[in-house]
């Protein structure tokens, strides 16, 4: 895939899960990678596994929700590459409690990282990208087209990247400018060991059996089989796909399967 060799490309979230997964791709197929995520020293740790050349990886330190980190990492990246072809906007936390018992602080915390992350980083690395005709992606999920109980902020701020996204792509549809929003579906990743519970502590482990969702590797090779066909929009998995489209067609049945799936996870919020 000579399509990705001497790109930049920034990932966020790319300490763990998919976003690593994704720089180690873009990494084995040329591209420079700069990595972005909280633990500076957890990345410098990974880089030489995107790169045996350590002149392709550039790891900042980047807390997304953090505006003046967002745009650092745009100068930061520019400085070192000269100028971005591509912004997957991955990083992201989750939760898992009910609405009735949640402190708001949650809410808060999952808007600042997902969809505000998504905003602040876009922004900034937009003259970039409109200047290498590149494209950004927002990793969003299924909860994004179809809500997931017990996850009213997840669900809200996913819904929010895909509509920021959407207008995106038509504000500069004549500008060369691809806009992807990438739907996982079930990913196997550390995202729900860390999701926050009532009180924003991290739930510690997940209610799903890991092992049998798809590993971040093979969504990573979705993801880069989407850039390289500039695709503006990418569901992943035979359960997401039939979810979104049973909730366009059958969005009231599709709220009592939702229900009936979450009800029967391990420890379900629901009883």
């Amino acid at each position: 895939m000579d399509f990705f060799r001497d790109k930049t490309i920034i990932v966020t979230g790319a300490s763990s899960g998919i976003g690593l997964a994704s720089a180690r791709l873009f990494g084995s197929l040329g591209a420079n990678v700069v990595m972005a995520a909280r633990s500076l020293e957890k990345m410098e740790e990974l880089a030489h596994s995107v790169s045996p050349d350590a002149s392709r990886v550039l790891c900042v330190k980047t807390d997304v929700s953090v505006e003046e980190d967002c745009r650092s990492l745009v100068d930061r990246t520019v400085e070192r590459f000269g100028g971005i072809d591509i912004l997957v906007n991955n990083a992201g936390i989750s939760m898992r409690a009910m609405f009735r018992d949640l402190d708001l602080k949650v809410i808060r915390s999952l808007m600042d990282v997902n969809f505000w992350g998504t905003v602040y980083c876009t922004k900034y690395a937009l003259p970039w990208l409109l200047r290498s005709k590149g494209q950004v992606v927002g990793v969003i999920s299924i909860a994004g087209y179809s809500a997931l109980p017990a996850r009213s902020g997840y669900s809200s701020s996913k819904y929010a990247v895909r509509g920021f996204l959407d207008t995106l792509r038509i504000e500069h549809m004549k500008d060369g400018l691809n806009v992807l929003v990438f739907a996982p579906g079930y990913t196997a990743s550390n995202v729900r060991c860390a999701a926050l519970t009532a009180d924003g502590s991290a739930q510690g482990e997940t209610p799903l059996d890991e092992s049998r969702l798809m590993s971040a590797e093979e969504c990573a090779r979705h993801l880069a089989d989407g850039l390289r066909r500039r695709r503006k929009e990418i569901i992943l998995t035979g359960l997401g796909k039939a979810t979104v489209l049973a909730h366009r067609l059958f969005p009231r049945l599709t709220d009592r399967l939702t229900y009936s799936f979450i009800a029967k996870e391990s420890d379900s919020p629901f009883k």
